[in-house]
């Protein structure tokens, strides 16, 4: 199979909203940390994708058991659908590493991925295997363990059911089998032997009664393998149950429509052993690993001290821990275990600020800059207690000139405003794994650093060095950007480093039904100015631009030059390139910034060059208007908008018969079915406007919570069936059909070049008077004929289709424009 894929280019409990103000430990979560201070073991869960995690035993082992709890996600979840908006492919890959950070942050958990790819469904390890470089998967999971340390690995999934779920599911099984053992020799993966060779105890499977086909199997499974850990722990200095953290955790994967409702009482999970050293009948996961201070060298002393802050911890005053937490710090420093020295020196330099309630922050005055830009840096730090302290330096990245010394009063506010230069060398704020063009299974990250984290560091920041009784103690904050906004308050966004101008294009794929000359809008947006330069475009062979270049000046920050260019296509069929660059002086830019801004996520930039694609097929089209009934998201719209339909864009509240009456075709987004509950008040009148003579056209949905079962004229069930080879053999069983012949004449051509799948959720069960169109198959299956499904119903034509145009138009597959015009005018085609 092959899958196309382009690409240009701390731990807490609570938070508000990604937003909020920085979170402000109470004095019930700092004694929650002392504990996990006084707690040395590690627990690595891995599985494919976000949202496969098991957010129950993850937020039970690092709050219950105050592990250090690590969630290694091999992908981003590229591959998924998205409910919240039209970001596909690595877009929403970037959407979903972003939910699954929010994720780790609700139930304490740490986030690891891979550099493997979700190029889509997959339906046996083989498979995806020969996608992935299999081989630099498993030396990234190699990298997390040594990095990580895990005393205890525990997987989503079985290695030893290829075909029964998601290949990537049972691939990352497989991997981790094989990592459990590399990891711990010192001559596998050349390249990681700055890491040293580290060997966990134990791995298991995290089973449940679903990998045992129904609960009524799994009670009667011999369970002598098993362990059975109750999970259904309430924490009262949270107010909260073990699994309604798990279910905040789960319901931060809203692209996904994953919102879960918190439940309490009793929870077990089970563990099933797979490798490593027994447990001789022990349910605890730690059995035999020390998990106190007494596995490092000197530690036994700072156990004990760190528990006598425990017993004496004053809810009412934190601040009377600090004194012996400083005696920790400077105990901690001195031991030579290196991991748990950088990691338990973290955790109590922050607990001794949540003591004092030590403030510290760097806000820039500007939400972004580009490299040259003088940027102001309004510094604060207060302490909110009677512990003397005293600031002693700011040092900042990019360099500035720092405060000198100065005692930090209680509760007196001190703010510093510092002057830094943005380095020429500084990156452009954005994905890592996005600035390589990376390969269908696998991202390129040319940074081997990077490998393994969640996002890229933010490179400006600030060190507050603070002297709290006697030791110097360095706080890091990033410097960030906040405003207030008169509905939500005080709002804290990402401070980024952008490019001089940015070039944002009208359109990514510009099509042409004719020889008709189209306008192109180009906008160059001044993100640093004043910017003066030339813009200019140019294509392949045979297409026109007019004009080729053309002189631009921008003098307001954020502002726009707006140009139109004339494209002219040749006479025949063609598909080419526009590019666009902006010459300033010597430096020639050509990215366009997508910004992605959701409520639970935190803003995010990617860059892709400034290109589209021009494409003039072969094709006929008709003069249909279209109404759109959008469903969980999709681009198909503005695609059909390209093609030169009139398309518009109708609620389900504006669904009547004299409205459908102003329209030919109505097509259902994807599984509207799924997501738009007044549906199932309007299906009267949308069949009728087919029994009128309309064509309705239906993309897939799937097979649960169907908002209306009988969204069809005629008996229409679907199923999971789906065609996962984008590249498959597809037959016509009807050649003659009109979906084929008119107003195109279709050909196994026109499904060269598909990407990611052929289609999903077909229906394996139709009435008669559906006709089936092709046919296609996966490798070693049966083939599925429901990929389009037709039919009269009055004098109109009612369409069921699983095929993926979703993803074909926006990548501008020439074929499924062809097709996708076909079933539009099916209605037609009875009297062409």
């Amino acid at each position: 199979m092959h899958k196309h894929f382009y690409i240009p280019v701390f731990l807490l409990l609570f938070v508000v909203s990604v937003q909020s103000q920085p979170a402000k430990p109470n004095s019930a979560e700092i004694h929650s940390r002392i504990q996990k201070l006084n707690f040395l073991g590690s627990v690595l869960y891995i599985a494919a994708h976000p949202d496969d995690e098991n957010t129950r035993l993850i937020t039970w082992l690092a709050n219950d058991k105050k592990a250090r709890t690590a969630y290694l996600s091999l992908t981003r979840g590229d591959g998924g659908q998205n409910l919240i908006g039209p970001q596909l492919r690595e877009l929403l890959g970037v959407i979903r590493t972003q939910e699954l950070l929010e994720a780790r942050k609700i139930d304490g958990g740490i986030q690891y991925f891979s550099r493997a790819n979700d190029f889509g469904y997959s339906k046996n390890p083989d498979e995806t295997l020969a996608i992935w470089n299999k081989d630099e998967v498993l030396q990234d999971i190699v990298k997390v363990i040594r990095e990580f340390r895990p005393d205890v690995i525990i997987n989503r999934f079985d290695a030893r059911t290829p075909g029964s779920t998601h290949g990537h599911h049972t691939s990352s099984a497989i991997l981790s089998l094989e990592a459990f053992d590399l990891a711990g020799k010192e001559s596998s993966f050349p390249q990681l032997m700055k890491l040293p060779a580290w060997q966990p105890k134990r791995l298991y499977m995290n089973t449940s009664w679903w990998f045992y086909g129904s609960k009524e199997k799994f009670d009667k499974a011999d369970k002598t393998n098993l362990i059975k850990i109750s999970t259904g722990t309430f924490y009262p200095e949270f107010g909260k149950s073990n699994q309604e953290i798990a279910a905040l955790s789960r319901s931060s994967h809203k692209s996904q429509g994953f919102g879960s409702s918190g439940v309490r009482g009793q929870d077990e999970e089970y563990l099933e052993f797979l490798k490593g050293e027994k447990s001789n009948g022990s349910t605890d996961l730690f059995y035999g690993i020390d998990t106190s201070w007494n596995r490092v060298a000197g530690g036994k002393a700072i156990g004990e001290l760190i528990e006598k802050i425990e017993k004496q911890y004053d809810y009412s005053h934190p601040e009377k821990s600090v004194t012996d937490l400083v005696k920790a710090y400077n105990m901690i420093s001195a031991i030579k275990d290196e991991y748990w020295k950088t990691i338990k020196l973290s955790e109590v330099k922050e607990i001794i600020a949540a003591c004092t309630g030590l403030f510290l922050e760097a806000v820039s005055m500007t939400g972004q800059a580009s490299p040259g830009d003088l940027v102001t840096v309004k510094a604060e730090a207060i302490n909110r207690s009677s512990v003397p302290m005293q600031l002693k330096s700011i040092t900042t990245t990019p360099a500035s000139e720092g405060p000198t010394p100065a005692p930090l009063d209680a509760n007196t506010d001190k703010s510093i405003d510092l002057k830094l230069t943005i380095p020429a060398d500084f990156s452009f704020t954005q994905p890592y794994w996005l600035v390589k063009q990376g390969t269908v299974g696998m991202y390129k990250v040319d940074d081997a650093s990077l490998i393994g984290k969640p996002e890229s560091p933010r490179q400006a920041k600030a060190v507050f060095t603070v002297d709290i009784l006697g030791t110097s103690l360095d706080f890091e904050r990033q410097i960030v950007y906040k405003f207030n906004d008169d509905v939500k308050g005080e709002v804290y966004t990402p401070f980024d480093i952008v490019p001089q101008v940015t070039i944002s294009l009208s359109d990514r794929n510009m099509f042409f039904s004719s020889n008709e000359p189209r306008t192109f809008h180009v906008k160059v947006v001044g993100e640093k100015v004043p910017a003066k330069g030339k813009l200019m475009l140019s294509a392949g062979k045979d297409w026109k631009i007019s004009p080729s270049a053309i002189d631009f000046s921008i003098d307001k920050k954020d502002g726009i030059a707006d140009f139109s260019f004339t494209v002219t296509p040749p006479p025949s069929a063609s598909e080419s390139t526009l590019d666009c660059v902006a010459i300033i002086g010597n430096d020639t830019l050509r990215a366009d910034k997508i910004t992605i801004d959701y409520p639970h996520i935190k803003r995010q930039l990617v860059f892709k060059e400034s290109k589209a694609r021009l494409i003039k097929p072969e094709i006929v089209i008709g003069n249909q208007k279209i109404a759109y009934i959008m469903g969980a998201g999709d681009e198909v719209p503005d695609c059909l908008r390209q093609m030169g339909y009139a398309v518009t864009l109708i609620a389900p509240e504006e669904i009547s018969a004299p409205r459908l009456k102003q329209f030919n075709v109505v097509i259902t987004g994807i599984r509207a079915y799924n997501t738009i509950k007044e549906l199932a008040l309007h299906q009267a009148e949308l069949l009728d406007f087919v029994n009128n003579g309309g064509t309705m056209i239906v993309q897939y949905n799937t097979l649960d919570d169907l908002v209306a079962p009988d969204m069809s004229p005629y008996k229409l069930k679907l199923s999971r069936d789906r065609v996962t080879r984008e590249d498959c053999e597809v037959k016509f069983i009807d050649p003659k059909n009109p979906i084929l012949n008119y107003p195109n004449k279709i050909t196994e051509k026109d499904f060269n070049g598909w990407v990611q799948e052929r289609g999903l959720y077909f229906p394996n069960e139709w009435d008669s008077a559906f006709k089936p169109v092709i046919s296609m198959k996966d490798t070693g299956e049966s083939a599925k004929e429901s990929s389009i499904l037709v039919a009269s119903y009055g004098k109109g034509t009612y369409i069921y289709t699983g095929l993926s145009f979703f993803r074909e138009l926006p990548e501008g597959v020439t074929g499924a424009y062809r097709l996708m015009a076909n079933l539009i005018s099916a209605s037609n085609s009875k009297n062409p």
